[in-house]
């Protein structure tokens, strides 16, 4: 009599936990609604591959992981185009699914074959991956999914950089007004990291500067947007970032900066902080600001009074006691 059936199944390798995912994830597509039990098992199965890769990533209660299996399966993931189906078909999963998609993708991301990131090379081939978990942040089903994973990808640089300058990007100034709280909360946790923005802004390539101030300076002074400006004008790190752009060589960006900049003066409720950092250089700014002119014509004679308030704006800040700078 044979006791075969006792014996646990042979562990699948690498190459077979990629497929299996891959092929289940394909299937999908043979689905409809009328096929409710052929989109269950289906859904199943995906589940079910999911969970061996976790295990092959992270280990279990009883063993860990084997780090040659892991560098093997991330290969084979990148080379099967799996890493772009866990994204595309991430609205159609279940919650469980979805909760071990969402720690795999972490995992894979952080892993280095070698000396390359493979996840972070093949996103940085397929940046329409990235543009695809911005939108699906309007999708309340998957957001909180999304916005898990687009903060690994953001920790890269080159990843962060793209979505800084993707049309995407200013989504994100909607999302964090989401009506859905746990949603616009999430999306706000990932806005926070394009602090990175400040980098293109201060860049020494003159066109990342320049592009990169024009898209906030669209954004920031839209009137639908006037409550993201609200918040934007509230943070010194800004301030001091529009102030070094006053003194760039191209005019194009003094002009831009300024236009921010003196949202910031105007502002009747300026923070304390903000007005220690004018008055200390109330002296330079306004030396500045004498020297910056628009051109000719009638939006000139706009600019100089414009900047003749903001002069005087930083002037009566320089008055106020109790400043302590």
């Amino acid at each position: 009599m044979s006791f075969s059936f006792f014996k646990p199944s042979r562990p699948k390798t690498p190459q077979e936990v990629s497929k299996a995912i891959h092929d289940s994830l394909t299937a999908l597509d043979t689905q409809t609604v009328a096929e409710v039990k052929a989109l269950e098992k289906a859904l199943e199965e995906v589940e079910k591959n999911f969970g061996i890769m976790r295990c092959m990533l992270v280990g279990d209660a009883e063993t860990e992981p084997n780090m040659e299996q892991v560098s093997q399966l991330v290969l084979e993931i990148c080379k099967e185009d799996v890493l772009a189906l866990l994204v595309h078909k991430l609205p159609i999963l279940g919650w469980e699914a979805r909760k071990d998609l969402v720690h795999c993708w972490s995992v894979l991301l952080k892993q280095k074959v070698e000396d390359t990131y493979c996840c972070e090379q093949y996103i940085e081939d397929h940046t329409e991956l990235l543009d695809f978990l911005v939108v699906s942040y309007d999708n309340k089903e998957i957001a909180l999914n999304c916005g898990a994973m687009l903060r690994d990808c953001i920790r890269f640089p080159i990843l962060a950089k793209y979505i800084l300058e993707s049309a995407s990007f200013v989504l994100f100034f909607k999302f964090v007004e989401l009506p859905n709280f746990d949603v616009a909360s999430d999306a706000f946790s990932t806005f926070k990291f394009f602090d990175l923005y400040e980098k293109l802004l201060t860049s020494p390539n003159y066109v990342t500067r320049r592009q990169s101030l024009k898209l906030l300076t669209d954004f920031l002074l839209e009137p639908p947007n006037s409550h993201i400006m609200k918040r934007y004008i509230l943070e010194v790190r800004f301030l001091k970032v529009m102030m070094m752009l006053l003194k760039d060589s191209s005019k194009n960006i003094q002009i831009a900066a300024f236009h921010i900049f003196k949202v910031f003066v105007a502002n009747p409720n300026k923070p304390r902080e903000v007005k220690v950092i004018l008055a200390k250089n109330h002296a330079k700014l306004t030396e500045l600001l004498q020297n910056l002119s628009a051109g000719k014509g009638d939006e000139d004679d706009q600019f100089e009074e414009e900047k003749e308030l903001i002069i005087k704006e930083i002037e009566l800040v320089t008055q106020q006691p109790n400043l302590g700078y």
